[in-house]
């Protein structure tokens, strides 16, 4: 028996901090998780509290120090390593000598597990040097789960030094990719937010990215991705340099936690669908161009075909969901992300931010404007961040102090960069609306004064969580948390423990408090029809052809979708106890996208 993925499921990114430190909580039971790695001063300060309570020498990394963004970075995961390594070896020796703690890690495997079936065999065998019989299994057949790390690609900031550009592998994606490729880390890249050519060329630069003549690659990379085209498109782009991307991470694009990246209405079922239809072509589009690049390059050539994983993530709520996605799908892992937030032992959550994702209901969680992309954000109300801006707001006192400027991507007032969220740009913007005033109506002008004023400072927001969760003070300007659940956090109402959710999970255990979570597919199908009426509904511009085109696309392929899952729920064995009312709600949906009115050209 080789070394197998553990657990089938994965903590996916959240934020810039709630998942900063999960590997060192979660990774020696075997569960994988994913850490941002775009502030490097969060990582520094998390170097410095961990190396004071696992006794390991701190050295801090200055801004003076040449290039210490990235050698933070390196830095931060290289000493994750180390303390995941040493936990897992702890681990395996407790469960070798204890009984109890055995058991207790057997009940968090899945059903399916090897490892389970192995280490229950042996429990039940009488021999006298058990202990060591487990502890040879154990090191035979269990790893700890991946550190892996989260680039949002277009988070790539220009920087400067006494008004001079730097070199474009000193802009921040640059420098966090240069930071985990100088690692020690055996792992994955995992990234976000669409395709960013320099960076993906720069990947070339690390000898860990490419794989070794059988095949072996030590630094992975996951593409998360939305649709098929997209993952064909930049797959084929990293596979003409030689890099092979071992992972195509689907995500929702509306029932996820963050930044949401609508599809134009296509649903996760259906995409799910394509990339089962098509994963051979995936791999026999992108190997011959990855076999052509590195022999041009003179480095070794796999021998056969590499393989890639599937995974999924976005509003999975219920083990009989997770297994249909794995039955029916054939996905490799599945991304638990936003209820993890209700479990401490896995995530790095405020108190005061706990309880109010705890307290929260479906109309708290809400799709915002606030972030400084410009892309919409899931949020949920009454965060104290929220309650700080509008205060401010109310005495007259718009923006942050931007510290950080990790999204000062605006180029509307120079080269350098400016957040859309600071206090500089807010002022001139607003100075602007003055001048209009007069020409506006009320209404109008509290529109647009809104959508300048929104925006939130999510740098220091979504690091804050963090910062408090272990005693750290927070310098600078008062910014509260921002917290970025998705819509599904909405039915969870407790905090729980790491085994009872891993239990959840896998079935052994419910903690949900009742029946009123609709099916992952219906949740998102609801999410798409309401952001479509929506957008129709709040379409300011010059109606084009090209928007009414768009809008027509995106109501086809919702309508496409529903007939998929109208299919599909007939003839799977799974959901029948929610059978009628599934397709009640697919019926009621279907009936809300007919009558959607699609605007047109006069």
């Amino acid at each position: 028996m080789n070394k197998k993925q553990i657990h089938n499921f994965h903590i996916p990114v959240m934020g810039l901090s709630y998942t900063i430190d999960s590997p060192i909580r979660v990774a020696q039971y075997g569960i994988s998780s994913v850490v941002s790695i775009i502030d490097d001063e969060i990582l520094d300060r998390m170097s410095e509290v961990y190396s004071k309570k696992f006794h390991f020498h701190y050295h801090h990394i200055t801004r003076k120090i040449e290039d210490y963004r990235a050698k933070r970075i390196t830095a931060y995961l290289d000493m994750m390593d180390k303390i995941v390594k040493t936990k897992f070896e702890t681990f395996k020796e407790d469960i070798s000598k204890n009984k109890a703690a055995l058991q207790d890690f057997i009940s968090m495997l899945p059903s399916t597990s090897d490892l389970k079936d192995g280490l229950q065999q042996l429990l039940h065998e009488t021999k006298e040097d058990l202990a060591e019989s487990i502890k040879s299994f154990v090191d035979k057949h269990m790893h700890p789960g991946e550190i892996d790390v989260n680039i949002m690609t277009k988070v790539d900031k220009d920087n400067f030094e006494k008004g001079v550009q730097l070199p474009v592998i000193h802009n921040d994606a640059h420098s966090a990719l240069r930071g985990f490729g100088n690692s020690n880390l055996r792992s994955s890249l995992v990234l976000s937010a669409g395709m960013n050519p320099r960076l993906y060329s720069y990947m070339e630069e690390f000898e860990d990215f490419y794989p070794d003549a059988d095949g072996n690659i030590k630094k992975k990379i996951i593409l998360k991705v939305s649709d098929y085209r997209s993952a064909i498109i930049q797959g084929n782009f990293l596979a003409k340099k030689g890099l092979w991307v071992s992972e195509y991470r689907i995500e929702s694009g509306l029932n996820c936690g963050g930044h949401a990246f609508a599809t134009e209405g296509l649903l996760m079922g259906p995409i799910l669908e394509e990339f089962k239809q098509k994963k051979e072509e995936i791999i026999n589009s992108a190997f011959p161009l990855m076999t052509a690049a590195l022999e041009q390059k003179g480095k070794p050539v796999p021998s056969e075909k590499l393989n890639i994983k599937i995974s999924v993530q976005g509003g999975v709520g219920t083990a009989e969901e997770h297994e249909f996605l794995l039955d029916n799908y054939a996905v490799d892992s599945i991304g638990w992300g936003s209820p993890f937030l209700l479990v401490p032992e896995a995530t790095s959550v405020d108190l005061e931010t706990r309880e109010l994702l705890r307290k929260s209901k479906e109309g708290d969680f809400y799709l915002s404007n606030i972030s400084p992309l410009g892309v919409p954000f899931n949020t949920v109300k009454g965060s104290s961040n929220e309650l700080l801006n509008k205060e401010k707001n109310d005495n007259g006192k718009y923006g942050s102090s931007c510290p950080k400027k990790l999204l000062a991507l605006s180029k509307e007032f120079g080269p350098e960069g400016i957040c859309t969220a600071s206090s500089k740009f807010q002022k001139v913007k607003l100075h602007d609306l003055e001048k209009e005033k007069e020409h506006l109506s009320p209404e109008l002008y509290q529109k647009k004064k809104d959508k300048i004023t929104e925006k939130a400072c999510l740098c220091v927001g979504l690091a804050n969580a963090s910062y408090m969760d272990h005693d750290l003070k927070i310098k600078g300007e008062k910014q509260g948390v921002v917290v970025c659940p998705g819509p599904n956090l909405a039915y969870f109402d407790k905090e729980v423990s790491l085994k009872d959710m891993v239990g959840h999970i896998y079935g052994t255990k419910n903690v949900l408090p009742d029946d009123r979570r609709p099916n992952v597919f219906i949740n998102e199908l609801k999410l798409y029809v309401d952001y479509l009426s929506k957008e129709i509904a709040e379409f300011t511009d010059d109606l084009t052809k090209n928007q009414v085109k768009k809008w027509q696309a995106f109501k086809d392929n919702l309508l496409n979708g529903v007939s998929y899952y109208e299919d599909l729920f007939d003839k799977t064995s799974y959901f029948k106890s929610n059978f009628t009312k599934i397709n009640q709600q697919l019926k009621e949906y279907q009936n809300k996208i007919k009558s959607i009115e699609i605007p047109q050209l006069g």
